[in-house]
C-alpha cells in the first residue's frame, strides 16, 4: 500500500508569535490518520509563561488569561509534545506538519529552552523524520500556479474542508488530507518512500529558499537572508537573518 494509505500523524502548533525562535506554544495538536478520518489524538492547551499578544490572540483564539487559568506549564507541554511525535517516529508512522520548519523549529527551541532532551536525543540520535510538509511539496510540484499559499489556499485547491482554521487539531488534520490529495494528483509523489520524500523536500526547500533570498534582494533588501534549512532550523546568526518560516502569518 502507498505511503498515503497507511497511518500518518498531523501535527500543528498555535503559538504566541511568528518568529519560531523567540514564540512560545499555546495549544498543539497531534492526530494520527488513517483513510482520512482521525484513530487517535492529543490536544494541549499551555500556560506560554509570558503574554500572548493581542494579534496572535485574534488568529487562535486563547487570551493570555484563559492561558494562565486552563493551561499546563509549558515545560510540561513541550515535553509531551516532543514524546508523542518521536513515539511515531519510531514506529516509522511519518509526522505531517504545514510549513513543518515554523513548528518543529519552535518546539525544538521550547525543548532547548526548558532542558529538556531533544527531538534528536528521544530517538537515540537517529536524525528527525519522516516528516511530510504539503507546504513544501505543493510548492515543488506545482511551482508555477498563482494564488496563496496558506492552508486555508491550498485546502480549497485540493477540496479539503477545513473547519476552524487555526485551531491546532483542525490545521494538523486538514495537513494530513492535503498531502494524500497532494499524492494523490501527482503519481511522481506517490511513488517515493517517506524517507526518500523527506529528503527531497530538504533540496526543494533550499531551493526555494535560494530563489526567494534573490527575489528579495533584487527587490532592494539587498541584506536579506532566506535560512534553507529543512525540517528544523538552527539559531540566528544575527538579527539582521531573516526566514520564510518567521513569516508564518504569510503561510498558515
Amino acid at each position: 500500500m502507498a505511503w498515503y494509505g497507511e497511518e500518518l500523524a498531523g501535527f500543528d502548533l498555535e503559538t504566541t508569535g511568528t518568529n519560531p525562535l523567540e514564540a512560545r506554544i499555546v495549544t498543539a495538536s497531534v492526530v494520527g490518520v488513517r483513510g482520512g478520518e482521525v484513530v487517535r489524538q492529543r490536544d494541549w492547551l499551555a500556560d506560554p509563561g509570558i503574554r500572548i499578544p493581542a494579534q496572535a490572540s485574534a488568529i487562535h483564539g486563547i487570551s493570555s488569561e484563559r492561558a494562565a487559568a486552563e493551561g499546563r506549564p509549558v515545560r510540561e507541554v513541550a515535553d509531551e509534545i516532543a514524546d508523542t511525535l518521536t513515539g511515531y517516529w519510531s514506529r516509522g508512522v511519518p509526522v505531517v506538519a504545514y510549513n513543518a520548519s515554523f513548528d518543529l523549529t519552535l518546539l525544538s527551541a521550547e525543548l532547548r529552552r526548558h532542558g529538556l532532551p531533544s527531538l534528536g536525543e528521544r530517538l537515540g540520535g537517529v536524525p528527525t523524520g519522516p516528516v511530510l510538509d504539503p507546504y513544501t511539496i505543493d510548492r515543488a510540484v506545482d511551482r508555477y500556479r498563482r494564488g496563496k499559499r496558506t492552508l486555508e489556499a491550498v485546502c480549497a485547491e485540493y477540496g479539503v474542508v477545513l473547519t476552524s482554521a487555526h485551531q491546532a487539531s483542525a490545521d494538523a488534520l486538514a495537513a494530513v488530507r492535503v498531502a494524500v490529495a497532494i499524492a494523490e494528483r501527482h503519481a511522481a509523489v506517490a511513488a517515493l518512500d517517506p524517507a526518500v520524500l523527506h529528503e527531497r523536500q530538504i533540496v526543494w526547500y533550499r531551493e526555494w529558499a535560494e530563489d526567494f533570498q534573490s527575489f528579495l534582494r533584487r527587490k532592494g533588501e539587498t541584506d536579506a537572508v532566506v535560512d534553507p534549512t529543512w525540517p528544523l532550523r538552527e539559531p540566528a546568526r544575527s538579527p539582521a537573518s531573516r526566514s520564510p518560516s518567521g513569516r508564518r502569518a504569510a503561510v498558515r
